[in-house]
């Protein structure tokens, strides 16, 4: 399957074909709900997509391992992938694809230096006081890489960007409501700590791991809050080509879907990861893949006709 991809999208020389051959394995081995969605686009698209996101998944481990993170491994890789933006060279299979992957889309370098300043953030802080200050956090951690996506899925409206960024804080918020737990092992919360105090939840409750009544309504607070920027997001997925709608609108529902997840699970994302289940991403991709086939061959119809 990769050897099709690598052969769609024209990527013959066999060191660039194993740096995205190594995204690859970064990103299918800890995103299964991205990853999934992006087998819905056409084949020629995948390696991008494994390129953008095994980088964003390499300088994310550097400093979210619960078991061996290291910092000034980000630092020096960061200071070494900026200097390649200029000199347009590397020796990091990771870091190969993604500069292929900026000049075959155009992809600016401002995204891509955004994402790392916010990882870098995550050295240093570990709270936000307000929700405008996570905002520009998320700006570098996740709108920018919906940004990056969006050439990518070729976008057909001036207002996709606007609902690709919503999308990106959407999956990013997500993920910060999922894994309070986790964060909390690594020193962070990433809840606004305005919003702790309007709930009265204080940090040592939350590291206490019992789901109390102020808890459950700060996790509430936060699902609807995230569930808005769903909303808004969501009309930008009709603003995409249509072979790439079905693979975002996959990642859409799976993702949004886990928000529902916590509320099954009674708020317990202190002491355990909610999932949605297997069976569930696969009721959701397979009539996807059909359809996203068919968007193919309506493509290829219209390009013969």
């Amino acid at each position: 399957m990769r050897a099709r991809a690598l052969d769609a999208a024209g990527i013959v020389d066999p060191p660039l074909r194993e740096a995205f051959e190594a995204s690859l394995d970064l990103f299918a081995g800890r995103g299964r709900t991205y990853y999934l969605s992006s087998l819905l686009l056409p084949p020629w698209k995948r390696p991008y997509v494994w390129a953008l996101y095994g980088f964003a998944r390499l300088a994310d481990d550097f400093v979210d391992s619960l078991t061996d993170p290291d910092p000034q491994a980000l630092l020096d890789w960061g200071r070494s992938f900026t200097e390649s933006l200029t000199t347009g060279e590397t020796e990091h299979p990771v870091a190969l694809a993604m500069l292929h992957t900026m000049r075959r889309w155009s992809i600016p370098r401002a995204h891509v230096e955004a994402f790392l300043e916010s990882m870098r953030t995550d050295i240093t802080v570990t709270s936000y006081p307000t929700y405008a200050d996570l905002e520009r956090y998320m700006h570098g951690s996740a709108a920018v890489i919906g940004l990056e996506m969006l050439p990518i899925l070729e976008p057909v409206a001036p207002e996709a960007p606007a609902r690709a960024r919503a999308l990106g804080e959407a999956f990013q918020m997500t993920n910060f409501i999922r894994d309070v737990g986790e964060d909390l092992q690594r020193g962070r919360v990433y809840l606004p700590q305005e919003d702790l105090e309007t709930f009265g939840v204080a940090h040592r409750a939350l590291a206490a791991g019992t789901v109390t009544g102020p808890i459950k309504e700060l996790l509430r607070f936060e699902i609807e809050r995230t569930r808005r920027l769903y909303a808004f997001a969501e009309p930008g997925i009709a603003m995409l080509h249509p072979t790439s709608r079905d693979c975002v609108r996959t990642a859409y529902t799976l993702y949004s879907e886990i928000l529902d997840a916590v509320e099954d699970a009674h708020y317990q994302v202190l002491t355990r990861r909610v999932s949605v289940p297997r069976l569930r991403r696969l009721s959701v991709a397979l009539p996807a893949l059909r359809r996203a086939r068919a968007a193919r061959r309506e493509e290829r119809r219209w390009h013969t006709a």
